[in-house]
């Protein structure tokens, strides 16, 4: 594993994304870039800068009722919800305010939501935050679900992102593939990597790295 790089928003240099070059692997393929998203979701002032730039991303005439936060967003998530009101983004709410919610992940690796957080994805227009997404296997699974519970998807938001569009939705992202051209993703069976001999640096996944 090589040294982390530090790259800076093309817009907004007070957000740093560090990145790690290596043969990574996590549940759905085999990567060449690490992104450590820690500070950004739980540091305060980052988290803060993060939920400005996504929140400009957006049009006034979006509504969002709901947030749907995973990868550990919830921070970004509380802050975006406060920056899309600000900019004077409507929520049908009864009490005029934006939930910001995560959903459960059970051990059949389902994402779903229980009865008490079920109102919040009802009938209601749905924004959904990630960290990262690479194959979209994660977004459609989280899309999938917000179906299943009767919302209505507003928006997709990443912090990185190696794709524009997951099944029709257009994925708004702080980083992508541009800041890191070098990024490449592989299915497991077809690693390049592993097929010359290039031993495994790290498992990865939302909560972070264990070096192997």
């Amino acid at each position: 594993m090589e040294d982390e790089i530090k790259i800076s928003h093309h817009i907004n240099n007070k957000i740093k994304m560090s990145v790690l070059p290596g043969h990574f692997v996590t549940s759905h393929s085999h990567i060449s870039h690490y992104f450590d998203m820690t500070m950004l979701k739980i540091r305060q002032s980052d988290a803060k800068e993060v939920a400005r730039t996504i929140a400009g991303q957006y049009s006034y005439s979006t509504i969002v009722d709901t947030i749907v936060c995973m990868d550990g967003c919830e921070v970004i998530g509380a802050f975006l919800a406060d920056e899309l009101k600000q900019n004077g983004i409507m929520s049908f709410n009864k009490h005029e305010t934006i939930y910001v919610v995560t959903p459960e992940i059970n051990s059949s690796n389902q994402i779903i939501f229980r009865d008490n957080t079920k109102p919040a994805i009802t009938n209601k227009h749905v924004l959904l935050l990630l960290a990262t997404a690479t194959t979209g296997k994660t977004v459609s699974a989280a899309l999938d679900c917000i179906h299943y519970y009767g919302g209505h998807v507003a928006g997709i938001s990443a912090l990185f992102s190696a794709t524009k569009e997951v099944e029709g939705y257009e994925v708004h992202s702080i980083f992508s593939q541009v800041d890191v051209p070098e990024y490449e993703t592989y299915a497991a069976h077809d690693c390049p990597l592993c097929k010359s001999g290039v031993k495994i640096d790290a498992m990865v996944n939302n909560f972070g790295y264990s070096i192997i």
